[in-house]
């Protein structure tokens, strides 16, 4: 018993991003030396995304709506700042995927049997789905996790909760702690997650399918990284004015990791929920710009859809000009805030970017099924991108409304607030 305790007392006090990168090796390794025990523990990491997805929604209602409830008349918010970065970030990572698409054209070997799916036909329709999905039932929303109405019923309690008697008010503050307690502990189970998640991926998709989209895969990737690196950086130095490396650097190990294997902006919700609460962010500003970010900050969606619609066109030898590559930047931004929070979530949208150069529905899906090939890689960086994003921006809005030297320590913080 004794023995127990003491690995478990090292297990919790061992850097959590230590025990992830620990489990991450022992998944290759097991794939590597044993691939039918390795698919076996996928249950592992498929549980781990499951108890991330159950508490997200329920753990975002109570937290949005407690915090609006116990928010004092004239405190800033700063979720317009975000909300504007989450716009600059996704339309300059759609033009930037354009840019390398024409800079480095690939083509695609389009003999893959048609995947299945129901892709929307226009823009109209993505932005008329994603209306709709305001207006639906409380219990549907938890339900069907959708977070777009799970907001707007957080915040329409939330406000009218303001007037409530006192009681009802420590009550919504006491839920939303004993939900973040579920978070804490779900997410110290990542390493276990993760081991499970790398372990039945690898032995069951491996990397020989990816060889022949390797150009492809270095295009979008390429993309990602550099909004990552880059665009995004400076998006937060010109709001915070300083340097964002530290913040950005604490951003991708604490939430980057996670949504790379989980491959859901949706599931990585409570671990970016937690990294904020860290980083001692606003809390009225991140219990609404996290989850939001989770639905319409889809910068990596924009780039996937932007490049593989261009790569479609170099197949079959369609010439694009600069009007339609522009207005295929917007409908890839636009499109892109309508796509889910779940793995595999912008490839259906490959198809109506696709219309636009008159490309017919049959080769659009075809090109859909390669998405889906590459998906193993391509989703996990697009997710990783999307969701870590979050965090910087939310950081960056609140750091850049405080006294220079308070967002300087702030954000040098970072780091060693990931370490504790």
């Amino acid at each position: 018993m004794n023995t127990l305790k003491r690995i478990a007392s090292a297990y919790s006090n061992t850097s959590l991003v230590l025990r992830i990168f620990i489990g991450l090796v022992l998944g290759i390794l097991l794939a590597y030396f044993a691939p039918a025990a390795a698919v076996k523990v996928g249950l592992l990491g498929e549980l781990f995304v499951l108890a991330l997805k159950a508490v997200a929604p329920v753990l975002v209602l109570v937290l949005v709506t407690s915090s609006l409830a116990a928010h004092q008349s004239g405190q800033p918010t700063h979720v317009r700042p975000v909300l504007v970065m989450y716009l600059i970030s996704t339309f300059s990572a759609a033009a930037l995927a354009v840019c390398a698409s024409f800079l480095f054209p690939t083509t695609l070997a389009l003999d893959i049997s048609s995947a299945e799916g129901n892709p929307p036909s226009s823009i109209i329709e993505v932005l008329h789905n994603l209306l709709i999905s305001i207006f639906v039932g409380p219990i549907q929303a938890l339900n069907t996790s959708n977070y777009i109405a799970i907001l707007a019923w957080a915040i329409a309690l939330g406000l009218f909760l303001r007037h409530a008697a006192p009681t009802t008010r420590v009550f919504l503050a006491d839920m939303s702690d004993a939900f973040t307690r579920i978070v804490r502990f779900v997410i110290e189970q990542a390493p276990i997650g993760i081991f499970g998640l790398v372990a039945s991926t690898l032995a069951v998709s491996g990397f020989e399918a990816l060889y022949g989209y390797a150009r492809l895969l270095m295009v979008m990737v390429g993309c990602m990284l550099v909004v990552a690196l880059l665009v995004n950086p400076l998006l937060a130095f010109l709001r915070m004015r300083r340097n964002p490396y530290p913040l950005l650097f604490t951003a991708l190990r604490e939430s980057a990791l996670t949504a790379f294997f989980t491959r859901s902006s949706a599931a990585n919700i409570p671990v970016n929920l937690r990294l904020c609460e860290k980083l001692k962010l606003n809390k009225d500003t991140y219990s609404i710009t996290i989850p939001l970010g989770a639905t319409i900050n889809m910068a990596g969606a924009a780039i996937t859809v932007s490049v593989m619609a261009l790569a479609t066109t170099h197949t079959l030898g369609i010439t694009v000009d600069l009007p339609t590559a522009l207005l295929l930047c917007i409908v890839s931004s636009l499109a892109a805030a309508g796509v889910s929070g779940v793995a595999g979530g912008s490839l259906l949208l490959i198809p109506m970017a696709t219309s636009l150069f008159g490309v017919d529905t049959e080769i659009a899906m075809q090109v859909v099924a390669i998405g889906f090939i590459i998906g193993v890689v391509q989703d996990s960086f697009e997710t990783a991108l999307n969701s870590h994003t979050d965090v910087v921006f939310t950081a960056a809005a609140s750091y850049g409304s405080e006294h220079p030297v308070a967002t300087e320590q702030a954000v040098r913080s970072g780091p060693q607030a990931s370490r504790e």
